[in-house]
């Protein structure tokens, strides 16, 4: 008899696929137990490496050893003649069968019994989430956050270095089409903030969680990462790397492939070519874009915006110097000027901006958008790019199709400055609501992502779920313009009283102030209050303030509002303000057309609708 004949006589096959098929069966109750018992981490681990040594010891007894009515006894001492090996393999066989019945039957119930969506069900269906859930109840499968790395090290640059190392992982594992990846604005809300992981991730709405650490001494480099699966804190995979400053961008990407592999992604050459595409990958440049985004974020918000664009700038430069391929920064880099224009558009005047400041801002603006266009390092990207410099440039014919191709880009990167205007005015807000959901199942504690997503579902008409989705964002992410979608939505679902106090509470801007009470007043007819915060708003800025012409339309001041109008026509940028400024009003046409010929002609040129969507009513506005 062959070896592998007497495998087969001994049972030795029928044992290892038993073997195999219960120690699976093992694994997923052990998983179950662990949850519920709420059992150390590494028990799972134990368990898997009891059964992984036992695998081995269970083929030597099958091979040595045999079940016989009288016991088990040592296989050469039964009389081949008396064997009933044969017995004893069927009765195996019977065992397999049960076992894989059962198996089966666990991976059915796991898979499909109600309420067990499958992951690609739950990636899809953004239409579906539960009003009191939230958009942070969506939880696909593959879902996974990066935490910032913690800097170990006190050197100058090196928490810079740990957040730029941090980006780069980030922004690989997004080109992944599998994996729901959290976006940096919410990722990174958690920095130095010592929560446990579960809570990290319940907050996030992900299944995964990368975190780690980044040491550097000299030119030496330590990183360590890991990839924890949040329920049970389980560690899928770990690993620490030794080597130097200037192989950052291997570990990075040792890293990236390391965390998508465990997560069962199947990386062919595309996929690595896609994720090396979406870096800086140079370790100088990307620790200077780090300095730069800071005072890109302090900019809106926190500190003046123009001088915190002018130096967030001087970094963009430099890395553009080294990097000169890298899209996000032109993009980034854009926004000064813009900025620049919009203010002389509406009148501001500020002291740090110069006549020569305003006469280089629009083709700088051109050129970095041209820029990021050529130098875009997906389709997608690109699209968003062509949208915005098409908008910018007054190149409006083709806008309808263009917008229509941004709207449909899928994924969780939100690249153009301007798809939300335009798509809200030109009568695209329930697509754009649509979009606005799916950006935020990444990006959940990002505050501008909600003030989006309120204010397209506004403008469709789905008032009582404006309202829903403002209160669910000041819970999640408190802050900026979120408050004005708020207000608004309160107001117009009857609840004035509860929009002043969310004023005189949360808001913190005196001309934010001034506006808001103005809208309320509005809404309510009470031309007075109006009159009073339009004359200090006046008094603060003169009309170089964003707000004026829109208390102007709100008041029914039809003479005001059409000229100011007129003169905002008349500058470079000044279709893109006027369209800004209908885009906050949401009072249809907030002026007569007639006093707008540059903006008339561009949008009969393209066949642009207008009115805009007047989806809140303001009675002292008669036309």
């Amino acid at each position: 008899m062959s070896f592998f004949d007497e495998l087969k006589r001994r049972n030795v096959f029928r044992v290892a696929i038993a073997y195999v098929v219960a120690t699976w069966l093992v694994l997923q109750i052990t998983d179950v137990l662990i949850g519920i018992l709420e059992l150390p981490p590494w028990t799972g681990r134990l368990v898997f490496l009891i059964l992984v040594v036992g695998f081995p010891v269970s083929l030597i007894l099958a091979w040595a050893f045999e079940l016989t009515p009288g016991g088990i006894k040592k296989e050469s001492e039964v009389d081949r003649s008396r064997s009933v090996t044969g017995d004893t393999g069927r009765k195996l066989d019977f065992v397999i069968i049960a076992v894989l019945l059962i198996a089966l039957g666990w991976f059915a119930w796991d898979k499909f019994a109600p309420g067990r969506e499958t992951a690609q069900a739950q990636a899809n269906t953004f239409e579906a989430i539960a009003p009191a859930g939230g958009l942070g109840s969506l939880i696909k499968e593959r879902s996974v956050a990066v935490l910032p790395f913690v800097a170990m090290s006190s050197g100058p640059d090196d928490e810079y270095f740990a957040d730029g190392l941090t980006e780069e992982i980030l922004n690989a594992l997004a080109q992944l089409p599998e994996l729901l990846v959290t976006a940096r604005t919410s990722a990174f809300s958690f920095k130095g903030q010592d929560l446990p992981i579960q809570e990290i991730a319940s907050a996030l709405g992900v299944r995964h969680v990368v975190e780690g650490s980044v040491r550097r001494s000299g030119d030496r480099l330590r990183v360590t990462a890991q990839l924890i699966r949040a329920d049970d804190g389980f560690h899928l995979w770990s690993e620490n790397f030794d080597s130097t400053s200037a192989d950052a961008i291997a570990v990075q990407e040792n890293i990236a492939v390391s965390v998508a592999s465990a997560l069962d992604v199947v990386l062919d050459e595309d996929k690595r070519e896609a994720m090396r595409a979406a870096g800086i990958r140079d370790v100088e440049a990307f620790t200077l874009f780090q300095k730069g985004y800071e005072y890109y974020g302090r900019a809106h918000g926190e500190i003046d915006m123009i001088e915190g664009l002018k130096i967030a700038n001087q970094y963009f430069d430099k890395v553009l110097e080294r990097a000169p391929d890298y899209a996000r920064a032109y993009v980034l880099h854009s926004d000064l000027y813009l900025h620049i224009l919009s203010d002389d558009a509406v009148f501001v005047t500020n002291d740090s901006v110069t006549a020569e400041d305003i006469a280089d801002a629009y083709p700088a603006a051109i050129a970095d958008y041209e820029a990021a266009i050529r130098h875009a390092p997906t389709d997608e990207e690109r699209v968003m790019a062509e949208l915005d410099l098409a908008f910018v440039s007054g190149n409006w014919r083709g806008m309808t199709g263009r917008l229509e191709q941004a709207l449909a880009v899928d994924g969780c990167r939100q690249w153009s400055n301007w798809l939300t205007t335009i798509a809200d005015v030109f009568g695209y807000a329930e697509e754009l609501r649509i979009r606005a959901k799916r950006l935020l199942a990444c990006d959940p504690r990002r505050a501008l992502g909600w003030f989006n997503l309120a204010r397209a579902t506004f403008i469709a008409g789905h008032t009582e779920e404006a309202l829903r989705h403002a209160r669910e964002g000041v819970a999640a992410a408190p802050g900026g313009w979120l408050y004005l979608a708020y207000v608004r939505a309160l107001t117009a679902n009857g609840l004035a009283d509860e929009a002043h106090e969310v004023v005189r509470t949360l808001v913190q801007k005196r001309e934010d102030r001034l506006m808001m009470e103005a809208m309320i007043a509005a809404h309510a007819g009470d031309r007075t209050t109006i009159a009073g915060n339009l004359d200090e708003l006046l008094a603060l800025n003169g009309a170089g303030n964003f707000y004026v012409p829109l208390l102007y339309a709100w008041s029914g001041d039809r003479d005001a509002i059409n000229a100011h109008a007129a003169r905002m026509d008349a500058h470079t940028l000044g279709s893109v303000a006027l369209l800004q400024v209908a885009h906050w009003c949401q009072c249809g046409a907030p002026w007569d057309l007639d006093f707008t010929p540059k903006l008339r002609a561009m949008l009969d040129e393209a066949s642009l609708p207008w009115p805009p969507p007047e989806p809140m009513k303001f009675p002292l506005k008669t036309w």
